[in-house]
């Protein structure tokens, strides 16, 4: 069997521009490497061929005449995602399309009911190394469609759900595909090449936004220590990569194991490598040893999910308060040389235009270096979406494009969608202003900070200040508005 994995093309501006961060889809790259030897497996990640999809895809798929093409998507990528499929029927009429991911996994049902689902022949729920395994060995007539676990599948026309399986045991996963059967290639933080990987899964918190708990329930699992090494020494020696992303939920659950991790990534003495990874603020507050071993291990940014600092806006959330370990956690971080990246939620039900400044300047006081902000998504199948629709908060029950944490989805007690999305903009831009790297973010590379401090914020302040000039805050935010809307629309794709 040839098989081809694609990741989608759609992206969001994280800290700076969205063109600053290419990363390569893990959770295919794993798929991949599960699959058994005596197929031929390939990778493509569509965020390295945004500008020239259809032209790519078709001298790909022809060029290797797949049997199965799989695709995964998240809710905000799903209209790509079909589209893409239609696309690829289109250019090869036999083969078969499995989507799978967080979108697959959440609304199974609701896909097999659509008119989408006439280019799909496979979903894939929950984790879907062990199902696509079994999958192409089905195809390949060594197994049965009916018997894997977490598998839907067509017979006459009608989808049929096979019960979703229990969680993976990860001791028994291969390691991903970084090697040349990645088609694309060129991943990158700003001027950092970049890997990923993964030490855990899951996560015990209990934010009712996140639809983690979907994919694997609220558990946490750990990948064996050796296996973890035996990863960053794949990307260390034969990618000869020098920054790794950790894509675990919150690798910190457990910070016996992190020093543990630590100690032997430490022992390794591997020169220059740097690790960039997302935590909880309690955990980083109240582990002060774990967090000294991490920056001794080479932990350079740490992204803390602050969120919102209204007591009553966590508990809508459900979480505590989290204003001081916010504090605390950024003072451990910057205690032992590492960045923060802080993130912040706007538009629960009480936001207002005082409480969205006053969470900026919260943010601006603490001192995190870079800030991650986004606006309420009601996730399909999430708490915070059953307790918006009861409020009649939901201002977009439909348009899952928008799902992305960039678009105001919902409206407030006291702001409707529209003013929403303005003042999470203009506040941000009148209280948090010009980025001003400090200590450690400069320490994180000398070469990309002097090209912002000396090349691009001097052009951007000139640029910005003639937009100001001519068309005032309004004005600005409608252009800034235009580009957000052109940024995943692909012209090649839009008659799909």
């Amino acid at each position: 069997m040839k098989v081809v994995l694609i990741s989608m093309p759609d992206v969001v501006p994280i800290i700076i521009h969205e063109a600053a961060f290419h990363l390569s889809n893990h959770g295919i790259a794993s798929i991949a490497g599960n699959i058994d030897d005596d197929h031929d497996v390939l990778l493509i990640d569509l965020v390295r061929k945004r500008r020239s999809i259809k032209k790519y895809l078709s001298r790909v798929l022809k060029k290797n005449d797949a049997n199965l093409v799989g695709l995964s998507a998240m809710a905000w990528q799903y209209d790509t995602c079909i589209k893409l499929a239609h696309l690829i029927k289109e250019i090869l009429p036999q083969v078969k399309i499995v989507i799978g991911g967080y979108h697959a996994t959440l609304m199974y049902q609701e896909i097999a009911a659509s008119d989408a689902a006439r280019w799909i022949d496979f979903m894939v729920r929950g984790e879907g190394e062990e199902a696509c395994r079994r999958l192409v060995n089905g195809l390949d007539g060594t197994d049965e469609l009916s018997d894997i676990p977490s598998l839907s599948y067509k017979k006459d026309g009608v989808f049929i759900h096979n019960p979703k399986g229990e969680n993976l045991d990860l001791s028994s996963l291969k390691l991903p595909v970084r090697d040349k059967r990645r088609l694309t290639w060129g991943y990158h933080m700003v001027h950092s090449k970049i890997e990923l990987i993964e030490t855990s899964r899951g996560c015990t918190r209990s934010c009712n936004f996140c639809s983690m708990k979907h994919m694997y329930g609220r558990s946490f699992r750990t990948f064996p220590l050796e296996r973890v090494l035996e990863d960053i020494d794949d990307i260390y020696y034969k990618r000869r990569t020098r920054c790794i992303f950790i894509t675990d939920d919150n690798m910190v659950l457990n910070s016996t194991r992190v020093i543990e991790f630590c100690d032997a990534i430490i022992a390794r003495g591997y020169k220059g490598l740097k690790f960039v990874v997302q935590a909880d603020c309690v955990s980083m507050a109240e582990n002060e040893a774990m967090v000294a071993k991490m920056g001794q291990a080479g932990f350079g940014s740490i992204f803390l999910g602050i969120e919102n600092v209204s007591k009553k806006n966590m508990s809508a959330a459900g979480k505590g308060d989290i204003a001081e370990y916010s504090k605390r956690a950024i003072e451990n971080c910057h205690r032992y040389g590492m960045m923060v990246i802080g993130g912040l939620i706007f538009g629960f039900p009480d936001d207002d235009e005082k409480s969205i400044a006053e969470n900026y300047e919260f943010f601006k006081s603490i001192k995190a270096d870079a800030a991650y902000c986004q606006l309420l998504t009601p996730y399909p199948k999430t708490g915070i979406r059953e307790q918006l629709l009861e409020q009649n908060l939901i201002s977009n029950r439909t348009d899952l494009k928008k799902y992305n944490g960039l678009w105001a989805n919902v409206r407030t007690k006291h702001l409707d969608a529209g003013q929403l999305q303005y003042q999470f903009w203009y506040q941000r831009q009148l209280v948090l202003g010009w980025w001003n790297p400090s200590a450690e973010v400069k320490s994180q590379g000398w070469a990309w900070i002097s090209i912002w401090r000396f090349i691009f914020k001097p052009f951007l302040k000139v640029y910005y200040w003639r937009v100001m000039k001519k068309y005032g805050w309004a004005g600005r935010y409608k252009k800034e508005v235009k580009r957000w809307e052109a940024m995943n629309c692909f012209q090649d794709l839009e008659d799909y």
